[in-house]
């Protein structure tokens, strides 16, 4: 299963839940199928937490949550 994680497309671009602006986010494949992590936006610079969820067919689901949530 690893092997299918290495051809994963590894830049995904989001849409900061705060300012709207585009962000281009590295997902590091190697990290499994489910990840969790902060990032800044880099427009407005608030922190959103990144989930990551990779299925067995190597589709990346990106959710983003803010403080709020």
């Amino acid at each position: 299963m690893e092997d299918d994680f290495a051809q994963i497309d590894d830049v995904h671009d989001v849409e900061c839940p705060y300012c709207g602006a585009l962000n281009s986010i590295t997902i590091d494949p190697s990290g499994g199928s489910s990840q969790s992590y902060v990032e800044d936006c880099q427009v407005c610079c608030r922190p959103w937490e990144v989930q990551v969820t990779i299925d067995e067919d190597g589709a990346v689901a990106i959710e983003l949550l803010t403080e709020d949530n």
